[in-house]
């Protein structure tokens, strides 16, 4: 006899084998049929949830970003910390280091999932922008930055930063690795109409914790 379930656990649920059997052998390897028997339910189930495989994939996609800016935003949000401070944070929280989301950064970054690294990059473009722009808009009306283009300069940021830093894209040792985000940094001060320096120290100090963390 087929268990009923409410319409929100049992689309979880599917989420959930989904992004399991995606992890073991990839989202172009995977079928709707090795979905539907991972949940054991039938085929007018799952598509009354997903319209295709793809969909399913988007809703994952949009899970791994729901909790990605909800720390984001967070972060950004704490007014106790200094704007400097908020906004590295922001960009450190890009690095998942929880169990289950090193398994999700592990199955992302393989080749047969190259789809759902794309959708995930471009996922982050759109919401991280806007959150580090509002960041440099209240720099900006604490005398800290002087830029005319808040959203524009985090998105060359966000762009590069989710391109150069990203091992499938760039394959970089420590030393390179530490000269890029010096490089970030230098080029990010003039950006914003920062003065020289005051970024530097306080970005690579946070930067090298966050590394450190994520061992």
């Amino acid at each position: 006899m087929r268990v009923s379930k409410e319409a929100e656990v049992r689309k979880n649920e599917i989420l959930d084998a989904a992004d399991q059997l995606f992890g073991q052998k990839g989202f172009d390897g995977t079928s709707t049929n090795d979905i539907l028997q991972q949940v054991g339910i039938a085929r007018g189930t799952l598509y009354y949830h997903f319209k295709s495989k793809e969909d399913i994939m988007d809703a994952l996609i949009e899970r791994y970003s729901d909790r990605l800016f909800t720390v984001a935003r967070e972060v950004a949000a704490d007014q106790r910390v200094a704007v400097y401070e908020r906004i590295t944070r922001v960009i450190l929280a890009l690095n998942l280091s929880g169990p289950s989301d090193k398994q999700i950064m592990e199955h992302i970054h393989k080749p047969q999932n190259a789809r759902m690294h794309q959708k995930i990059q471009k996922a982050i473009l759109q919401g991280l922008t806007p959150i580090l722009a509002d960041l440099i808009r209240e720099g900006i009306q604490q005398g800290l930055f002087r830029t005319p283009y808040p959203y524009e300069c985090m998105e060359m940021v966000v762009a590069y930063a989710n391109t150069v830093f990203d091992e499938d894209m760039v394959e970089l040792n420590e030393e390179e690795r530490a000269t890029r985000i010096q490089a970030l940094v230098f080029n990010l001060e003039r950006l914003l109409g920062a003065d020289s320096g005051s970024l530097a120290s306080f970005v690579m100090r946070m930067f090298e914790n966050g590394s450190e963390d994520g061992k």
